[in-house]
């Protein structure tokens, strides 16, 4: 199980986020943001919006560190980018 998060540098809502993604499969990243307690409400189209408090939790769990355009390049790279205006597969 590969699951990623970028550093919580994205402002929305008064905080600070980051992206929590898999290069493997959408029901990995289900499965690894159910069990951090993310809600399914937090999933846009190809990722998890996650703000910066739970980052910590999100590493903690077993999301590996990485850069936003190493991340971005992985998701690419899996087929699993989705983005906007383009419909889910």
């Amino acid at each position: 199980m590969t699951v990623y998060i970028d550093p919580p540098t994205w402002p929305g809502h008064g905080r600070m986020w980051s992206h929590l993604v898999s290069d493997v499969s959408y029901e990995e990243l289900h499965a690894f943001a159910a069990g951090i307690g993310c809600p399914p409400r937090a999933f846009e189209r190809d990722h998890y919006d996650v703000p910066s408090h739970r980052y910590a939790d999100a590493v903690g769990a077993g999301a590996v560190e990485i850069g936003s355009k190493e991340l971005v390049r992985r998701l690419t790279a899996a087929g699993l980018r989705r983005p906007k205006g383009r419909p889910a597969a």
